[in-house]
């Protein structure tokens, strides 16, 4: 005698369901567990042991906003060229933070430490002591692995108060070794090669200002005050067998005083 199969009852179904959805998760999680996990890179400087430093005011202050790169690289993977005109982004290997930020906070802790200052952007600060922002645009910013790694950047220091204004452009090229962790090391160095070069130019300033805000503007004729000559600051020299400046003697910063016009720099 034959006998028909009866349907599965309602509660067995849903055991089948929950059975395959188990299974499901589990091959989803031995997946995931299987990818490569992510690394992150900083241009931050190695840490080094913390010292007790005068609380006494510096004798100037910095500002350094934040800094500009190529829109091909402001992303967190790193973006590593592999030819002329090709690149690759790399998801598995990332940057703490955005590239112009990790530079942003490069260039503001070697700057503090070589001028013995501290970098007031975004706060208050007393209204007698000199300041100096340091703005930075990164026109080029290229990691090539097993080869060299370059940043090509136009900088400018100007006295906050004041029309001084010194213009500069660095373009530093550094070979490494293979292995991203080797060019990371190598835009490091870049970063700190230029600010040495922007901390030159601070200090070049800041003992000329003094020269000219207190140089007496000199009559002519009829009395009138005459047009005072900018003193001039060239640009610090490179640093580095690498370094690079704009031309053979890169861009003359101009210190203006007076009722002399602003300048943004002269070719020098």
């Amino acid at each position: 005698m034959m006998f028909a199969r009866l349907p599965r009852s309602p509660r067995g179904l849903a055991r089948a369901a929950a059975y395959l959805g188990a299974c499901a998760g589990l091959l989803a999680l031995a997946a995931c567990s299987s990818s490569p996990p992510s690394r992150f890179y900083t241009l931050g400087a190695d840490a080094a042991p913390v010292t007790a430093r005068s609380t006494a005011a510096p004798a100037l202050l910095i500002e350094v906003p934040p800094v500009d790169v190529p829109s091909q690289v402001a992303k967190n993977q790193l973006v590593v060229q592999t030819g002329p005109t090709q690149v690759q982004v790399l998801e598995q290997d990332r940057w703490a933070s955005l590239p112009g930020d990790e530079i942003r906070r490069a260039l503001s802790s070697d700057l503090t430490q070589q001028l013995g200052t501290i970098d007031v952007y975004g706060t208050a600060y007393p209204e007698g002591t000199p300041v100096y922002r340091v703005s930075v645009n990164v026109q080029r910013f290229e990691s090539w692995p097993g080869s060299h790694a370059l940043i090509d950047a136009v900088w400018s220091v100007r006295a906050v108060r004041s029309e001084t204004v010194m213009t500069c452009r660095s373009t530093v090229s550094t070979p490494v070794t293979a292995g991203y962790d080797a060019l990371v090391d190598g835009h490091r160095q870049i970063v700190q090669q230029i600010s040495t070069q922007i901390a030159a130019g601070i200090k070049a300033m800041a003992a000329a200002a003094p020269r000219v805000a207190t140089a007496a503007p000199a009559k002519n004729g009829s009395g009138v005050p005459a047009r005072i000559a900018p003193a001039t600051v060239p640009c610090p020299l490179p640093v580095g067998p690498s370094a690079a400046l704009d031309g053979a003697g890169g861009l003359a910063g101009t210190l203006v005083g007076g009722l002399a016009g602003t300048h943004t720099g002269a070719q020098g």
